[in-house]
């Protein structure tokens, strides 16, 4: 593919991306490339380049001669993705809390307060959380683990990270009163505090009620 029609790709990729995130694509519903493409206005080979990235990315799948669509609202997809995420990340936590130093720890803090210092929900965006609220959600989850200095590791996190993000939204506008702050401070204050064995059932903790939400929110219909 030519630079240009890279460029292209990516910014499809990136509006997509952020369409689904958005809620706009409701689950399950279908991604039609001939559609997309007139949309974009680019050319359908663009359009496919970016649904495979966005595939990639646990956003979308790509079912067998039916093109792509939104996950479905699956219950049993979500509990995998949380089962896995439960099994990974606090073993990367704990290698992180062994092998940190005090740059990490600086990290951590700052990451922390960031998130605690950003509104989850803004005028007129709904039951979602905000844009701003996502990504320091995302960094301070990913900072707790950088310790561990594995980029292999890492690279597993963000992978999970990103399949999960759908379902962690849909569990978060289904249960707004959650104390998802003070899960947030605990995780911050046994990572700090060096108590790996808290640490790490703080994170299965948090994990664990955002799936459960899910599951709920999947029986109720």
């Amino acid at each position: 593919m030519s630079a240009g029609k890279q460029m292209l790709s990516e910014q499809v990729y990136v509006r997509l991306r952020e369409a689904i995130m958005r809620g706009d694509y409701t689950p399950g519903a279908a991604l039609k490339p001939h559609e997309l493409a007139a949309e974009q206005g680019v050319s359908l080979a663009v359009v496919r380049e970016a649904l495979v990235r966005v595939v990639g990315d646990g956003l979308a799948d790509r079912l067998p001669n039916r093109g792509f669509a939104v996950p479905a609202f699956s219950d049993r997809r979500w509990q995998e993705i949380a089962e896995a995420r439960r099994t990974v990340e606090p073993v990367v936590l704990r290698l992180s809390i062994e092998r940190g130093d005090v740059d990490w720890e600086a990290r951590v803090r700052a990451a922390h307060h960031r998130l605690a210092r950003t509104p989850a929900y803004l005028p007129g965006d709904g039951e979602y959380y905000s844009e701003e609220w996502s990504e320091a959600h995302r960094v301070f989850h990913r900072t707790l683990l950088e310790g561990c200095g594995n980029p292999v590791l890492l690279e597993t996190f963000d992978r999970m990270w990103t399949a999960s993000e759908l379902a962690r939204r849909w569990a978060a506008r289904r249960t707004p009163g959650r104390d998802g702050g003070d899960e947030h401070r605990r995780l911050e204050e046994t990572a700090l505090a060096r108590d790996a064995d808290a640490a790490a059932e703080a994170l299965v903790q948090h994990l664990t009620l955002t799936a459960a939400a899910l599951h709920d929110s999947a029986r109720g219909g």
